[in-house]
C-alpha cells in the first residue's frame, strides 16, 4: 500500500467521454483528490459521487482537482454521470493498471466469499505530485468533507 510521502503512481486514462487524462498535467497548477470506487451506480459510489460533486466548487477554490476512478468502462461512465448530474471527472480502467499501482485492487470477502475488487480508496496528492495522505477502506458517507477538511491543509 502506498504511504504519505511518496510520489504519486502514474495515471492515464480515458475519461467518461473518452478523452484522455493524464494526472501529470496537473503538476505545478493544481492538487489532486483521486478516489477509487467499486462500480458506477451502487449505492455507497453513488452517494460518494454526489458528495465530491456537490462539493466541486470549493475543492476548486482550494486549487484541488476531483477525479473519480473505477473499472468500469467510459459508457457506463457516461451514463453514471449523466443520470445522477456528477460533476466530478471520472476515469476508466477496465484493466485494472492504475487500480494495481494505487494498491486498491485487494481480496475482499463478502457473505463468506473471497473474490478481487476495489477498496474504496483516497489520494490526496500536492501540486509536486507527492502524495500527502493515502486513505484505504474508506466509508462514503460524509467522505468528501473528511477529504475537503485535509485540502485545506495544504493551503
Amino acid at each position: 500500500m502506498l504511504q504519505a510521502g511518496q510520489a504519486a503512481p502514474a495515471v492515464e486514462l480515458p475519461d467518461a467521454d473518452m478523452e484522455s487524462f493524464d494526472l501529470a498535467e496537473l503538476r505545478g497548477k493544481n492538487h489532486a483528490v483521486l478516489y477509487f470506487y467499486p462500480k458506477d451506480d451502487t449505492p455507497g459510489c453513488t452517494m460518494e459521487a454526489i458528495d465530491f460533486s456537490d462539493h466541486e466548487d470549493e475543492f476548486a477554490r482550494h486549487g484541488c482537482v476531483v477525479i473519480g476512478v473505477s473499472r468500469d468502462d467510459c459508457i457506463s461512465h457516461a451514463e453514471f454521470r449523466d443520470k445522477h448530474g456528477l460533476s466530478v471527472r471520472l476515469l476508466a480502467d477496465p484493466e485494472g493498471e492504475v487500480c494495481k499501482r494505487y494498491g486498491v485492487w485487494q481480496m475482499k470477502e463478502k457473505d463468506g466469499v473471497k473474490k478481487p475488487g476495489i477498496v474504496r480508496s483516497t489520494f490526496i496528492i500536492d501540486k509536486k505530485g507527492v502524495l500527502r495522505h493515502a486513505l484505504y477502506g474508506v466509508n462514503p458517507k460524509g467522505h468528501a468533507l473528511e477529504v475537503l477538511a485535509l485540502v485545506k491543509q495544504l493551503d
